[in-house]
């Protein structure tokens, strides 16, 4: 009796675990909005306590809590440059901003003092997002500048940086490149990144090698013209991943601006073609809803997939160019001149 109440235990436990997830309706989110005056903010993101890291056009980096006050927030000057951010990331312990013309400037931020570790000048740079895998493993990508991908990767944990040669990278076409809209166009999962490119080719790069080495993939999205194509990608694990963005001359065309993969990117597949949303900028997966649940934002509005990005409903008109989750009920948000927090029911 002992051995077949512990068998029933171990059986009632894998059952709760491989439950499947229910995923929620949402019709409408909960917002309150932060003025941020003269400030465009395409850079955000997250640590574990909540506070909001953001890096802004106007060269100021900082944090804000959930009670919108700021912490630490400096205004960055560097040889009478006033930098102009549109990426930022977290190691976890560690923030680091980015501008991005010429010169690129990176700089890690602590406790209200930034300090510059990477300088790049070349007149075509300009950087667009950088993320972390890890604690020591991170990138950072941009417009070409020899032909292919500017990317630059570190492996200790942002203390130096190196730019990948072009050797180890597709070459892109001409008028093809990425765009600094929200800081969204790299994600990772383990060793992988994924990045994605717009205007004349719309496409996916990816590595395997924590950005050291690079191949390239085609996706049905729109492309063709200066402002069209890829925006913004999101992971969940290894195989489900989703693409948003579209045409930003036409944001009300809806006819290739999402995708969505079960196979690591290899291959992709439009969702919803000619329903839902039009262009959108950044894309998020909502944490703990087995990758159900995700988000779309942009400056005409706010969009939700509770089935994996296949199909989509408007929840908010207000415009926002980014956004990032904390918990499965507590999204930031930042546009212009403004951060938001975004609140879901837990139902």
């Amino acid at each position: 009796m002992k051995n077949l109440t512990a068998f029933l235990a171990f059986l009632f436990v894998l059952s709760a675990c491989t439950e499947a997830y229910v995923p929620r309706t949402i019709q409408s989110v909960e917002l309150e909005e932060f003025t941020m005056p003269n400030s465009s903010i395409r850079a955000i993101t997250t640590q574990s306590d909540s506070l909001l890291y953001y890096a802004t056009s106007d060269g100021k980096i900082g944090r804000i809590t959930p009670s919108f006050n700021k912490v630490n927030e400096i205004t960055v000057l560097q040889d009478s440059i006033t930098p102009h951010f549109r990426a930022i990331a977290s190691n976890g312990t560690k923030v680091f901003a980015l501008s991005i013309e010429s010169p690129a400037l990176l700089y890690h931020y602590q406790d209200g003092k930034a300090s510059l570790v990477y300088r790049e000048d070349h007149p075509a740079i300009f950087y667009d997002a950088m993320t972390f895998y890890d604690e020591q493993n991170g990138i950072a990508i941009g417009d070409p500048t020899e032909g292919c991908l500017s990317i630059i990767v570190t492996h200790d944990g942002g203390t130096t940086w190196k730019k990948i040669s072009c050797d180890n990278i597709p070459p892109m076409v001409e008028g093809e490149a990425a765009f600094a809209a929200s800081n969204g166009n790299i994600a990772t999962i383990g060793a992988a990144a994924w990045v994605v490119t717009g205007g004349e080719k719309s496409r996916v790069f990816y590595s395997a090698d924590y950005g050291e080495t690079w191949t390239v993939s085609e996706t049905p999205m729109m492309e063709g013209g200066k402002m069209t194509g890829n925006y913004a990608v999101a992971f969940y694990d290894a195989n489900h991943g989703v693409i948003v963005g579209g045409d930003w001359d036409n944001k009300a065309d809806q006819t290739a601006s999402k995708a969505i993969t079960k196979d690591g990117g290899k291959t992709w597949n439009l969702s919803a073609p000619g329903l839902g949303p039009g262009y959108r900028s950044s894309v998020a997966y909502v944490p703990d809803t087995q990758g159900q649940e995700v988000f779309s934002v942009s400056t005409t509005g706010i969009s939700y997939s509770n089935d994996g990005g296949t199909t989509w409903n408007n929840v908010s008109d207000k415009g926002f160019y980014t956004i990032r989750f904390v918990n499965k009920n507590f999204a930031w948000l930042a546009g212009h001149n403004k951060i938001a927090k975004m609140t879901l029911s837990n139902k």
